[in-house]
């Protein structure tokens, strides 16, 4: 038998690292045994997703079994061991996230998305630059509820951004790939990664933050919350980064009609929009009223507060209910049932880390680190944000970072003195910025930069670059639109 599927350098560095925890580490005087042991776990589960030794999901099991038998939560009670073991799966973000996957298959089965981005190329795409706007337009308008930044980047927007460049004579090989492709890979990743940070439901791991916003000062931030504080600084950043690439990383083709004659060929062969279109269309009215909180606006009725997760469930319900959405549809969503394993492992275990103190204690040892600098809180919390986004260098999920970073990152700025909902926005939203610098950054990244449009110096040359431009934006975009919403 072939073991094919494991990594097995990577698994054993993981065990060597999780049994470290149990044989040669001892715990520091404020940190108890048992909880000791389950950072082990954590950490030997995150070394194993970083390392690859098994797809995220194997590794996420294995970490729910070591909990289980362990039973590092409930020392000497098997039974509730195992009930916290799988406890994750019963936090409605995590099926929140799970089912908006679903939804999103929606948007590529029905042909919607490929839709919605040629039309925006269609008005936009008379000059290169504005082709890359209708790019960024298509994925903001896609973001809100397709959660998995690599099929919205990599499997909408990729395909039309390479027909696009081919079209215009523009392949991945030296000679050509500089007249318009190199240039809008960038932009589009770019993009994906500034929408992946507007929305709770635009990107996966978001939810993380959420929960450990709430775990840690007991503080909700709704869909609606978070989409408003993300919103102006998301829009201007989708504004000027486009116009940054293409001034420093200029594309030689800067007029492009054929582009947009192009994509309105594609919509001709695409035909009127189907009832699937429209019931698509429908549905993500809705869910969008519904997150933002719209019917709660007519009436503060307790029956009119409708619970994100629950919107989400309707609108699957009706995609099922209308036939756009088959059960074998869902049975073939991978990325679906893969990401509710893993998060449910992983929330279950930051939870619990949180529960026994290990948070705290960490926490405390950087805050002693960052006090002894004699830094304010808004120095202190901008040294912070720095360390976040530049050791994302050293991830290549954005899944591992705020599981292994967000929560202790988090409860170090609260304790200097940093507006708790201000400061966790704002790392929230840096646990996507930070995916710009490499090319492997998040899910979206090796499919654009496979492309081979973009060299690997350029990519992280111009990554830098942006992911400076994108905390200066961000920063002082949230100052100003923070004050006039009254956050501080």
């Amino acid at each position: 038998m072939k073991l094919s599927h494991v990594k097995i350098m990577p698994a054993i560095i993981a065990l060597i690292v999780t049994m470290s925890f149990y044989f040669l580490i001892p715990p520091p005087a404020a940190v108890d045994i048992n909880a000791w042991r389950l950072l082990g776990i954590f950490v030997g589960t995150i070394v194993a997703i970083i390392g690859k030794a098994l797809p995220m999901g194997g590794a996420a099991v294995i970490g729910i079994l070591l909990v289980a038998i362990s039973q590092v939560t409930s020392p000497g009670n098997a039974a509730k061991a195992m009930g916290d073991a799988v406890s994750g799966f019963s936090n409605t973000l995590i099926w929140l996230i799970g089912i908006s996957f679903f939804i999103s298959r929606g948007f590529i089965k029905t042909g919607l998305g490929a839709r919605v981005a040629y039309y925006f190329v269609r008005v936009f795409g008379k000059k290169t630059l504005g082709i890359s706007y209708g790019l960024s337009v298509a994925e903001l308008i896609l973001s809100p509820v397709m959660p998995s930044n690599t099929a919205r980047g990599g499997g909408v927007m990729y395909p039309i951004n390479r027909s696009i460049s081919e079209s215009m004579g523009s392949f991945p090989d030296e000679g050509s790939r500089r007249k318009l492709g190199a240039f809008l890979t960038l932009v589009a990743y770019q993009a994906n990664i500034i929408t992946s940070a507007m929305f709770i439901t635009a990107t996966a791991p978001n939810p993380l933050v959420v929960s450990g916003i709430k775990s840690l000062t007991n503080i909700t931030v709704t869909w609606a919350d978070w989409a408003i504080a993300a919103f102006v600084p998301g829009v201007l950043a989708l504004l000027i980064i486009p116009a940054v690439i293409y001034l420093v990383y200029p594309p030689e083709i800067k007029s492009t009609p054929n582009a947009a004659a192009f994509a309105a060929k594609k919509l001709v062969e695409m035909g009127a929009m189907k009832m699937e279109e429209w019931i698509m269309v429908g549905v993500f009215v809705v869910l969008l009223a519904l997150w933002a909180g719209v019917p709660s606006l007519i009436s503060s009725d307790p029956l009119f507060a409708v619970d994100p997760t629950a919107a989400a469930f309707f609108g699957l319900g009706i995609l099922l209910f209308t036939g756009v959405l088959t059960w074998d549809d869902l049975l073939k969503e991978k990325g679906a049932w893969d990401t509710v394993t893993w998060f449910a492992s992983l929330v279950m275990m930051a939870t619990f880390l949180n529960k026994l103190g290990v948070i705290t204690w960490f926490s405390g040892e950087i805050q002693t680190s960052i006090k002894g600098m004699g830094l304010g809180w808004l120095q202190a919390s901008a040294l912070l944000v720095l360390i976040y986004v530049y050791i994302h260098y050293f991830f290549a999920s954005n899944t591992a970072h705020i599981s292994a970073l967000f929560a202790s990152f988090f409860a170090v700025g609260v304790a200097l003195g940093a507006p708790p909902l201000m400061f966790g926005l704002f790392l929230g939203f840096a646990s996507s910025l930070c995916a710009s610098i490499t090319h492997y950054g998040t899910g979206s990244a090796p499919v654009l930069f496979g492309s081979g449009y973009v060299t690997m110096g350029e990519w992280w040359k111009w990554g830098f670059v942006t992911s400076v431009l994108n905390l200066m934006i961000w920063g002082a975009a949230c100052a100003v639109w923070w004050k006039i919403l009254g956050y501080w």
